[in-house]
């Protein structure tokens, strides 16, 4: 009985979910995310991913001054010219790089530790959308257990009037915890489990335990999910995360 009413639970995320109640007649976005574990992922494997894929917003987390200047050597500031870029030492750093115009949104955003850059992307004949690079803080013993809470909960919410959002990052939360849950019924979708995509883990990338899914792109319900994919990413832990959206007309 309690294997069926898991299974009842989690089946949703393998189907691909409800369409927005109207079609998004907007422009097209791809956003790709990706943890870099420090700075050291490989900057050629990422920009190859950017261009393989189209991407017109990148958002990372963990990103060090060293590992930005890197990507730009691989070639990304050719590809995505803009950003909103908030590197730091270690893992608290945070970046979000563009193909169209930028604008930073209310300076500079942190949880207890990690930097969580916002940009308000300005794509042509689309309502105007802030994405934000997320990073929550992670469970790792009962002592961090509150500011993993507070960290979600710090997320900006989603309203069906406000702004159009996209959070995309390292929630180090599944659908299974109830402040992930509860910041989905604020007015996002999980793109992932929209595509029927959500049981696809991002971390551990190295297969050394079983493997979760606590990498997301979560998207205002205004904005359609037209594919989701993930990509492993050479010498960082997590998989990178990739939605095509369908944004709203201006």
């Amino acid at each position: 009985a309690a294997a069926a009413v898991l299974l009842f639970c989690v089946l949703p995320r393998g189907l691909p979910g409800p369409a927005p109640q109207s079609a998004p007649g907007g422009p097209r976005l791809t956003v790709l995310s990706a943890n870099v574990y420090y700075g050291l992922a490989d900057p050629d494997a990422l920009v190859r991913l950017v261009r393989e894929h189209g991407v017109d917003v990148l958002s990372l987390q963990e990103l060090t001054p060293q590992s930005d200047d890197a990507l730009a050597r691989s070639g990304l500031r050719s590809l995505l010219p803009h950003d909103v870029t908030d590197a730091g030492p270690g893992p608290v750093g945070g970046a979000v790089y563009s193909a169209y115009p930028v604008e930073e949104v209310g300076g500079t955003h942190r949880n207890a530790y990690f930097a969580m850059p916002r940009a308000r992307v300005r794509v042509p004949n689309a309502a105007p959308v802030e994405v934000v690079s997320t990073h929550a803080m992670p469970p790792s013993d009962s002592a961090a257990v509150p500011g993993w809470r507070e960290s979600i909960r710090d997320l900006p919410d989603a309203r069906p009037n406000g702004r159009v959002r996209v959070l995309a990052g390292d929630f180090n939360a599944t659908l299974d915890h109830a402040e992930f849950r509860s910041l989905l019924g604020t007015g996002y979708t999980d793109t992932a489990a929209a595509t029927g995509s959500g049981w696809t883990p991002t971390w551990p990338a190295d297969g050394s335990l079983p493997g979760t899914v606590i990498d997301h792109i979560l998207v205002d319900r205004r904005v359609a999910v037209h594919r989701t994919s993930v990509h492993p990413v050479p010498d960082t832990d997590h998989h990178a995360v990739l939605a095509e959206l369908a944004l709203p007309e201006k």
